[in-house]
């Protein structure tokens, strides 16, 4: 059986004429896999600014909670590090500040949702919610729920997570609901359980039908497969989208996976590729991960070389936008 990454009957790639903007990005600063880049408010504050400036509209708190780490001071979640600096407050408002809709991101334990412990998992973010909630809630740009349990397929009772916290995230602040997850494709599993489009359809099929009521908006990653796979891969997403009546967005990663090391900023010219692919399919497109991999701040100076290329090819006069003035 042909796997992904293996398939010959692929449609080539072709530019559309008007090619979406990034209007949203990820937030780590849980930095589980990226590294800290150390910065404060005044920074953020330039960043926020940069976004509303450049048209994003949005931002998504990937995880608030990572094993013993956490963005805030909670007191539902025992076993953390001591925590000084609110983050999660510090985002809620220079949102606001700049007319940012801003998804809070769920807690991972990084052990109990992948095995039998998976009602823990449940437990420990069902308590988390309320506390997000009682903490932030009222703030005016708290506007949607990120499930942070991020698969590529049907296993790890992902399922019975979806529907048991992203229910519970709507009965604490009934807000739209968004997922993340990733094509079982030859980039992430080479030479292991490689899924063929079909395979991976049929899975999410299954998914989006058992949780269509908890989850409102899709945002695949696009980093895993082939750049040639990615067409037929999210015509068939907008299609499940259109079946089970959910939002579709494309997370078009902003980091490069082709290289031999984790993680650089991606190269411009497959950057353009995928978001040219996500334009025909996706009501909007965000990415993983604009503040280290494409901002003009970041701690890779290849970040600032490839928010220079978008801005040409999109019309954005890099000197107007970018703040070069010591903070």
């Amino acid at each position: 059986m042909e796997r992904i990454g293996q398939r010959q009957d692929v449609r080539p790639i072709s530019y559309t004429q008007t090619v979406l903007r990034l209007t949203g990005t990820f937030l780590d600063e849980i930095t589980h896999d990226i590294p800290s880049q150390n910065w404060g408010e005044a920074e953020w504050r330039r960043e926020f600014e940069l976004y509303k400036a450049i048209g994003m509209d949005t931002v998504v708190i990937i995880r608030a909670g990572y094993q013993d780490k956490c963005i805030f001071p909670a007191k539902s979640v025992p076993g953390l590090l001591p925590v000084k600096h609110d983050l999660g407050r510090m985002f809620l408002d220079l949102a606001e500040e700049n007319g940012l809709d801003l998804y809070w991101g769920t807690f991972d334990s990084g052990s109990h949702w992948y095995r039998r412990t998976w009602w823990k998992e449940v437990d420990l973010n069902k308590a988390f919610i309320d506390e997000v909630v009682e903490r932030y809630g009222d703030s005016p740009a708290f506007k949607g729920w990120y499930l942070c349990h991020e698969t590529s397929k049907n296993d790890s009772h992902i399922i019975e997570l979806f529907r048991h916290i992203g229910g519970h995230c709507k009965q604490a602040k009934d807000l739209p609901v968004l997922i993340s997850p990733f094509p079982q494709g030859s980039k992430q599993f080479a030479g292991g359980d490689v899924f063929t489009l079909e395979e991976s359809l049929d899975h999410w099929d299954r998914i989006f039908d058992e949780t269509s009521d908890v989850v409102d908006i899709c945002a695949f990653q696009d980093g895993q497969i082939q750049y040639r796979e990615l067409p037929a891969f999210l015509d068939g997403v907008k299609a499940l989208g259109e079946k089970h009546d959910i939002t579709i967005w494309s997370n078009v990663e902003t980091f490069d996976r082709d290289m031999p090391i984790k993680f650089p900023p991606a190269d411009w010219r497959y950057l353009e590729l995928k978001m040219d692919a996500a334009t025909r399919t996706a009501e909007k497109i965000i990415t993983f991960e604009f503040a280290h991999f494409m901002s003009p701040y970041s701690c890779y100076p290849a970040a600032r070389n490839l928010f220079r290329r978008y801005c040409e090819a999109h019309g954005i006069s890099f000197q107007e936008v970018v703040n070069d003035r010591p903070l």
